[in-house]
């Protein structure tokens, strides 16, 4: 890993070289989801069958085959092992407990001459959560992402999730059972996106998508949004230790791997003000790296995005991050909470040396669904709040109308826009009643 010093005077470009990310889609990526989503626009269950069949080789006579019943996702639950349904249900548990406390609630006030006012909290009619298929299997993205729309009362939750030849994971179709989503078809890429956006006569369409994919899931749900919300377009994972050289390195260089394992372009730095831990850091680095199976991505990972950066303090090394807004950012102190008010921006915030970040993917109950590449300074992770609509409220009394109207007509004739005026002004005829 790259060795950066905040001392240095091309610590700045060094560091905004490293941090660079711009998610491209390509010119071909971009017409080939256009297409996609066209012709699923315009032929529905026909060209899903087509596609299904020609990108995850599962050939079926009729889009309702794609749906997978609950009896096989009963029949998974009870196929798998059960230390991993334990693990399932105690994931599910603590996740729904935490989101619990982020729901809101319609309120309403009266002002001074009557009127109510207020705001009426409601949720989402229907959701797609996209689950990655291949090789991979993603049961904790089915709990993370279904979990806080059924908190938040959303009616029905469809899943959908690639099923390369008819393989489907018995861990991922257990935890849908566990969460529970309604419905789920075996359908994946820019193909899914598109049922999910404009429903087909078998596929419902939704009020919003959430969940990762690859490059054509990205760029498709770009491309249908605004048709239909999404949760947001993720870059590759980030992690960001700060730590006071006390954390056993060992720990530390496991965490920056558990982020570069993803893939090549994950991004792991480490920030401390004791150069000796850091050369303690990278040992660790060296010597842990030999047996991890996905090494070759990891070291590819740490070798291009990672660094470890040598700090004048702590509160330096806090405002480093804040510049970067990292998706996973581990305080690895004895007293973090000293540092939690100077941090303005992260995704997700993992305080004390036993906190590792890997909790928070899994169980600890916060939602892994996190925002990337800066986009902290803005966002914030997926919950319940992003399966709730909020309608403004306004009910007029008889005696509040009479100056509500009248400042209205006034702004109105500003703007010259004639018939809102008359529209406040019309109410005004009528008086009070005494």
């Amino acid at each position: 890993m790259r060795r950066l010093d905040t001392a240095s005077a091309d610590f700045d470009s060094a560091l905004a070289l490293l941090t660079a990310w711009e998610e491209e889609f390509d010119q071909a990526v971009n017409q080939t989801v256009a297409a996609i989503i066209a012709d699923i626009g315009r032929r529905g269950d026909a060209a899903l069958l087509e596609y299904t069949a020609r990108f995850d080789q599962l050939v079926v006579d009729s889009a309702a085959q794609l749906e997978v019943s609950s009896e096989r996702q009963e029949h998974a639950l009870r196929q798998i092992e059960p230390a991993q349904r334990e693990a399932l249900e105690y994931a599910a548990q603590r996740i729904r407990s935490f989101h619990q406390h982020q729901l809101q609630h319609s309120w309403q006030y009266a002002d001074d001459a009557g009127n109510l006012l207020g705001q009426q909290i409601t949720p989402l009619e229907r959701v797609g959560v996209y689950v990655p298929g291949g090789k991979a299997s993603y049961p904790s993205s089915v709990l993370m992402n279904t979990l806080p729309a059924k908190v938040a009362g959303v009616e029905e939750v469809i899943m959908v999730v690639p099923a390369r030849a008819g393989e489907i994971s018995d861990m991922v179709l257990a935890a849908a059972r566990i969460a529970g989503v309604d419905r789920v078809f075996t359908i994946g890429g820019a193909q899914a996106i598109a049922a999910l956006a404009m429903g087909t006569a078998t596929v419902p369409a939704v009020d919003k998508i959430v969940g990762p994919g690859n490059v054509y899931v990205a760029a498709a749900k770009r491309q249908v949004f605004g048709r239909v919300g999404i949760d947001m377009v993720a870059g590759p994972s980030e992690i960001l230790i700060i730590c006071d050289g006390k954390t056993n390195p060992d720990w530390v260089a496991m965490d920056l791997f558990s982020q570069a394992e993803h893939d090549e372009n994950a991004q792991s730095i480490l920030l401390c003000p004791d150069s000796r831990y850091l050369d303690a850091v990278q040992a660790s680095i060296e010597r842990l790296l030999i047996g991890m199976e996905r090494a070759d991505i990891i070291r590819a990972s740490l070798d291009g995005r990672g660094a470890l950066v040598l700090t004048r303090d702590l509160a330096e090394a806090v405002a480093v991050s804040n510049r970067l807004a990292p998706e996973h950012l581990e305080l690895s102190v004895a007293d973090p909470e000293s540092l939690l008010p100077l941090v303005r921006h992260a995704g997700a915030i993992f305080m004390g040396p036993f906190t590792s970040e890997a909790l928070g993917d899994y169980c600890a109950g916060p939602n892994h669904v996190l925002p990337t590449s800066r986009s902290a300074r803005f966002c914030s992770p997926l919950g319940v709040y992003d399966f709730q609509k909020r309608s403004s409220t306004i009910m007029c009394s008889q005696r509040g109308v009479q100056e509500l109207g009248a400042m209205a007509s006034s702004l109105a004739r500003g703007e010259s826009l004639t018939a809102h005026a008359r529209s406040a002004a019309m109410r005004l005829q009528e008086k009070p009643q005494s």
